[in-house]
């Protein structure tokens, strides 16, 4: 079941479950927008929470449909520029709040349309869930992987028409979406990936039919994946598997790497929460930068 791959987002986070306060609903819309962050994520860390300006951006809710469904999203981009590199920004278990609005304003202020679409929007709002236990239960654990696949598809045709250029394409994902990082660079077109700290192992299910250490050998593109040594949701000896997988794999396998850093725990880039190491998340954040410059992306 792919319980098992979120258990590891779970253990890192249940320390942080909201506590009553900050538990205000939303509609899936405005949690596309990234107003605000996820209730089952707080209490946040206002003295580490990274806001990021819109000045010079433009910014805000698209759609696009895919399958019969309208796919809500944000976007970040440079104002009044075309023919921009393209990333997908893949949300954690928390859906597109807040954290992942401000990534997207990140990468648009280094020259990016970035876009993150709401992957869980067929299957519910996360914003409304103040308990983590039930947030997968109800809403992650129901989301296929095809689901996934094809609404990053749309985005990136969405992203293609509306001023970003479909030859240069990056992929980057947190938690939830570091899996899904490694499962799109085996599908999709993109010219590289970022995965910080997502599940690589995992028991095969319906809606899960295959993980990251499965799909190492047919990679597309190369994926920078990014962990920390004291997650203990992610083992390093799976990252050896994969490491094993993807030196038997593709050419695009080969070339894909890790930077394992020391005493970090899973989530270190999430500045609103206590799991935030500012050394490890700078240091991933350029090398991210790097690694799409390096592969085309830029």
């Amino acid at each position: 079941m792919f319980t098992e791959d979120l258990d590891s987002d779970a253990r890192a986070l249940l320390p942080g479950r909201a506590t009553g306060a900050g538990t205000t609903r939303r509609t899936a819309l405005q949690a596309a927008l990234g107003l605000g962050y996820a209730a089952a994520a707080a209490p946040v860390m206002a003295q580490t929470a990274i806001a990021t300006p819109s000045d010079g951006l433009t910014t805000g809710e698209v759609a696009f449909t895919v399958n019969g469904f309208k796919v809500p999203a944000y976007r970040a981009a440079p104002a009044g520029k075309t023919g921009l590199p393209v990333v997908l920004v893949v949300q954690e278990i928390f859906g597109v709040h807040e954290y992942i609005a401000d990534t997207c304003r990140r990468f648009a202020k280094a020259g990016y349309l970035a876009i993150a679409p709401q992957l869980y929007a067929r299957q519910g709002d996360p914003s409304q869930y103040t308990e983590i236990a039930k947030l997968m239960a109800e809403v992650v654990a129901k989301v296929p992987d095809a689901q996934v696949m094809a609404d990053l598809d749309g985005a990136v045709q969405w992203a293609a028409a509306n001023g970003g250029d479909a030859a240069r394409v990056g992929i980057t994902g947190f938690c939830w979406g570091g899996r899904i990082t490694w499962l799109y660079a085996a599908h999709g077109p993109v010219k590289a990936g970022v995965a910080w700290y997502g599940r690589l192992v995992g028991q095969a299910s319906d809606l899960t039919p295959k993980h990251p250490v499965d799909l190492a050998p047919v990679l597309k593109a190369p994926v920078l994946g990014l962990y920390g040594e004291k997650d203990t949701g992610i083992p390093l000896d799976t990252i050896d598997k994969m490491k094993t997988a993807l030196a038997a794999g593709s050419p695009q396998a080969k070339a894909s790497e890790f930077v394992v850093y020391p005493d970090a725990p899973h989530a270190f880039h999430a500045d609103y929460r206590a799991s935030y190491r500012k050394e490890a998340a700078e240091d991933g954040w350029k090398r991210a930068l790097a690694w799409f410059k390096a592969h085309g992306v830029v």
